[in-house]
């Protein structure tokens, strides 16, 4: 089970570390799951303790959120300003994604 932790904390720093050096307007950690995933992709076999840690890990998923929530009581004001441009930012990439998924579900289904 530690080998799974080092290897996502791994990819998570790498991710972060190519943000960085390279000023990406990108998440580090959005990044680091791409490795991540470009990594199991690669491997001819199912990485099972990767696949445990994981499994178990999502249960504490919500637990992420809290910051989030914080994050947005402590904007209350700015967020009540400039509702109408968050909504149809939210909107929009809600919509497009849906589009793009149906889209590739279709495709893949061929």
């Amino acid at each position: 089970m530690m080998n799974s932790v080092i290897k996502i904390l791994m990819f998570q720093a790498l991710g972060e570390a190519v943000a960085y050096e390279l000023s990406l307007p990108i998440p580090g950690a959005v990044i680091g799951m791409l490795f991540l995933f470009f990594y199991l992709l690669a491997r001819d076999t199912e990485d099972k303790s990767l696949l445990t840690f994981s499994t178990r890990f999502l249960g504490y998923m919500t637990l992420l959120f809290v910051p989030a929530a914080v994050g947005i009581m402590l904007h209350m004001e700015r967020i009540a300003n400039e509702w109408l441009p968050i909504t149809v930012a939210l909107t929009t990439s809600t919509v497009a994604s849906i589009a793009i998924t149906a889209f590739v579900v279709r495709r893949l289904r061929k």
